[in-house]
């Protein structure tokens, strides 16, 4: 399997502001200062040796994920702001000749998880083929609405792809299979109208994103299956949203600090952690200063696993 990460910022869409662009460019200049750098090599160079956040930016779209199967057959989760520039790449492709087929799993339908979908390309192609998959029977609703009149210029129900929508059932518990050999369980979370993580296995590898989730230490202790659903996964992507002080102001607003992810890292023996869904008022520097508390945490738990990793746009990674 192959994930990528289209959008890891949680709530609300937040762009790089001029400010923080132009702090960036004056830390980068300093270090420059004096450095032979007459050569596109030697640039290159010089930029590998620079923290990650001044390397890249983390990024200011919301949640969006792709999962590519072994097959390469394409499954995106969420439909966040990320998925935006993911339906430009798809147009290269099939689905911009109305040969497309499209997957999207919906994890909730909170709006940061959907407000992508009408600036989606592939969907108003004719000939494109959409499924989607969700855990709430009113997933047609829920996106028709977005873009009813006044909200939208464009209803979803006019636009000229195919749209087939698919049900799981989560009291059932069954496991989905997308294709041959690749499988995908769904675990509730604790989150204002509910929100439900998904466990991707193929070919041994585990990938688990739980995204719009609020882990305490008693909800961990309170629910003991949750260490079999989230045990041993090669890759856990897991919301991250607050500092641990913000998180005791913000009770029951359903997500999770970074010291409190880590510790669940630890206790489902996780291999690498990724912390997202990111505070929207939290600049570069902030997450990159909560990056490092989050290893702090774990060297002070006295262990060198999971790896722990900030969420940043076009991640990928291979299992």
């Amino acid at each position: 399997m192959q994930i990528r990460l289209w959008g890891v910022r949680g709530s609300l869409a937040s762009p790089i502001s001029n400010e923080e662009y132009s702090e960036k460019l004056r830390y980068i200049l300093k270090q420059a200062a004096g450095r032979p750098l007459d050569g596109d090599d030697r640039i290159d160079a010089f930029l590998e040796t620079l923290p990650h956040m001044y390397r890249h930016v983390y990024g200011g779209n919301t949640t969006c994920v792709t999962v590519t199967s072994d097959s390469g057959t394409v499954y995106i989760i969420d439909a966040g702001s990320g998925i935006r520039p993911l339906g430009d790449e798809l147009m290269k492709g099939p689905c911009g000749k109305g040969q497309g087929t499209v997957r999207i799993l919906f994890t909730h339908f909170h709006w940061d998880h959907i407000q992508g979908l009408p600036f989606f390309k592939p969907l108003y192609i004719r000939g494109n083929e959409f499924h989607f998959y969700s855990t709430y029977k009113d997933q047609e609703d829920y996106l028709v609405g977005q873009m009813k009149t006044p909200y939208f210029p464009a209803t979803f129900e006019g636009t000229p792809s195919t749209k087939n929508f698919h049900y799981i059932d989560p009291r059932e518990r069954k496991t989905l299979m997308l294709e041959e050999g690749l499988a995908v369980d769904f675990y509730p979370l604790k989150h204002p109208g509910g929100s439900f993580a998904f466990r991707f296995k193929q070919n041994g590898k585990i990938f688990i994103l739980a995204t719009d989730a609020e882990f305490t230490g008693e909800v961990i202790d309170s629910q003991d299956s949750s260490r079999g659903f989230f045990d041993n996964a090669d890759l856990l992507i897991l919301d991250s949203q607050y500092t641990l002080d913000e998180s005791f102001m913000k009770i029951d607003w359903g997500h999770t600090s970074y010291t409190m992810a880590v510790n669940c890292g630890i206790r489902w023996n996780i291999k690498t952690l990724v912390l997202t869904h990111h505070e929207p008022s939290y600049n570069d520097a902030k997450l990159f200063e909560n990056y490092n508390g989050a290893i702090e945490h774990r060297n002070n738990s006295r262990t060198e696993l999971p790896e722990i990793l900030m969420a940043t746009e076009g991640m990928v990674f291979d299992l």
